[in-house]
């Protein structure tokens, strides 16, 4: 017979015993977090004192530094907590609100780059319109629409799996993860195994229909122009399709160590790769924005050296 014991709390088995390390472990990853939220922080304080950012393009930026801090807060903060753990203990609750924040994280950056894509749509393939289509009002319903959207759906999505009877509490990552926690199930319908999907191909393949429509778009106008407007065109698109790749990079690894048996892979390894996403996206998106657009790299000079 299944033990179906009241499960209260979640063993995250991935830390295992780092011994004295954990200092180490400790100082790098509050380093690490510190440069996150300071990098993202100090471009949306500049785009926001800056008049010359306030532009569509700047202001869906905004909207995702915010979700790059957002993202990393719902993680490094159990990280760090954990390295002094014992037990490396999560309770039910906190784990599934962590599971609700990393996902609507990772669904409102795919959906947040889908605007942008769009945005660049417009601008580069209609430019005597843009102002008229790009308004300030129509990007703060988009920002809006994108954050509700994310967290409605996940917020639906995980209401059925917080109910569920677990024969198990080990998950074998250094955070939750919903796939994981799903196994950990006595049972699970078929209706959740099929909503499980849904929510996957809606989070991940729903928002780069748009995306691929509107390079595909822009990429047959290159062809057509001149030169220097196709380096333009590269300047502004290049930053976006390299945050798109290494975002979908991050997913594809979670998601194969998730579904699949990994027991082969060294275990570093494998935290490594269930980490990559949250290690990696938070700090590429202000590097490649930051230095790649000269009006945001100005910008920052300006307001570093405190010149108007």
């Amino acid at each position: 017979m299944e033990n179906t014991t009241q499960i209260v709390s979640f063993v995250l088995a991935a830390y295992g015993n780092i011994g004295h390390l954990k200092y180490l472990y400790f100082i790098i990853i509050l380093l690490w977090y510190l440069l996150i939220f300071v990098a993202n922080s100090v471009l949306i304080v500049v785009i926001f004192r800056d008049r010359r950012l306030h532009q569509p393009m700047y202001i869906f930026l905004c909207s995702l530094f915010v979700n790059e801090i957002f993202g990393s807060t719902s993680m490094y903060p159990c990280l760090l907590s954990q390295m002094f753990s014992d037990t490396h203990e999560v309770s039910v609750t906190n784990c599934f609100l962590q599971i609700l924040f990393l996902y609507t994280s990772v669904s409102v950056e795919y959906c947040n780059l889908a605007a942008m894509a769009y945005d660049r749509y417009i601008s580069i393939c209609y430019p005597l319109h843009y102002s008229v289509i790009m308004t300030s009002g129509r990007v703060c319903t988009i920002i809006l629409l994108v954050w509700v959207y994310s967290f409605v759906k996940l917020a639906f999505t995980f209401s059925l799996p917080f109910h569920f009877t677990f024969c198990g509490n080990i998950i074998d990552k250094v955070f939750c993860d919903l796939q994981l926690v799903s196994n950990l199930a006595c049972s699970v319908s078929t209706f959740h195994s099929v909503l499980d999907l849904l929510f996957g191909i809606i989070t991940i393949a729903l928002p780069l229909i748009p995306i691929s429509f509107s390079y595909l778009k822009i990429l047959i106008v290159c062809l057509q122009t001149s030169r220097e407007a196709k380096r333009k065109a590269i300047c502004t698109c290049t930053p976006q399709i390299v945050s798109l790749l290494n975002l979908c990079c991050g997913c594809f690894f979670d998601m194969f160590q998730s579904r699949s048996n990994v027991a082969h892979i060294p275990s570093t390894l494998r935290v490594v790769l269930s980490v990559y996403l949250l290690i990696c996206q938070p700090v590429l998106s202000p590097i490649m924005y930051g230095l790649t657009l000269s009006k945001i790299r100005n910008a920052c000079k300006r307001f570093l050296l405190n010149r108007k």
